[in-house]
């Protein structure tokens, strides 16, 4: 029981999205959805995080998230030839559905269908592990006009066959406690399909973080001198189009002039959320010019 808790406690933060932007959405008080949080990638046990959608008016502190939990449903993770159903585990007020049953962590290229039971309702969802991609090179470039300033840039080429799509995190040494979803950390091969193309990212922040680097006029860049830990993902297009979505949702919070935004997803049974599937490179880059 130890193992799993720290074991959880170290992946946790990768799966987390619901504090990653706050979007207000205002729902009808009867309106109440169950938010699925459900990630798997290669080597590692599947984690579901289940919790009930909060009304436009309703309490946002961390307490009142914690609340929200849903701590008493039966969730069942299948390959179409293992079938394990999930255990409940509370790690610093948080429920969390997971398992050490080896037998049902991930493998590229498995389809992985979720089952879950939960407040009267059955919601299922299914994903896939893609084969992960790689990128051709990563490279630090100083941003005209810094000197010490700039962005995390990449060389990649598509695979030829349409329908690829990717996610990138990335963490600094000594500076961030996880890896973090770049702004803007999705992208898939509608207009890029076959090619070889050079692009950057910006940094990816802790959510309301109020430390002087992350809200200053360098705030998307990265430090000459960074050890930068790169996790690159591709997922599926399910996958894609959630984070796509929720993203654009996120830039557009608190802009009058931008269009409303639904944000998809790949739940099906009357809930919100994701169950995606994730194939993981990781690589290091010290950022220098």
């Amino acid at each position: 029981m130890k193992k799993i808790k720290k074991y959880i406690i170290l992946i946790l933060p990768l799966f987390l999205w619901s504090c990653e932007k706050d979007i207000d959405i205002e729902l009808k008080t009867n309106d109440e959805k169950i938010v699925v949080e459900g990630a798997i990638e290669q080597g590692i046990p599947p984690m579901v995080i289940l919790t009930k959608s909060v009304g436009f008016f309703a309490p946002t502190d961390l307490e009142s998230y914690k609340n929200s939990f849903i701590k008493n449903a039966i969730i069942t993770v299948s390959d179409g030839t293992t079938s394990v159903v999930l255990d409940t585990f509370s790690i610093q007020g948080y429920t969390v559905y997971s398992t050490l049953n080896s037998a049902i962590f991930g493998q590229v290229g498995k389809t992985y269908h979720l089952e879950i039971k939960a407040l009267g309702k059955v919601l299922t969802s299914t994903t896939t592990i893609p084969v992960p991609q790689q990128i051709n090179s990563f490279f630090y470039k100083d941003q005209p006009g810094y000197s010490n300033y700039g962005y995390l840039w990449f060389n990649q080429t598509d695979p030829p066959e349409y329908g690829n799509a990717y996610r990138i995190f990335t963490q600094r040494k000594g500076k961030d406690i996880r890896f973090l979803p770049a702004d803007g950390s999705v992208w898939d091969d509608h207009l890029i399909n076959g090619l070889t193309f050079e692009a950057f990212i910006w940094r990816g922040h802790e959510p309301n973080s109020t430390v002087e680097e992350d809200i200053n006029e360098t705030s998307q860049y990265y430090h000459q001198g960074d050890t930068i830990y790169i996790k690159f993902c591709t997922i599926d297009l399910p996958h894609f189009d959630f984070w796509e979505s929720f993203e654009t949702a996120a830039f557009n919070d608190g802009n009058p002039f931008a269009a409303p935004t639904t944000i998809r997803t790949n739940i099906e049974g009357g809930a919100l959320g994701i169950w995606g599937g994730y194939g993981v490179t990781y690589d290091t880059i010290v950022a220098v010019d």
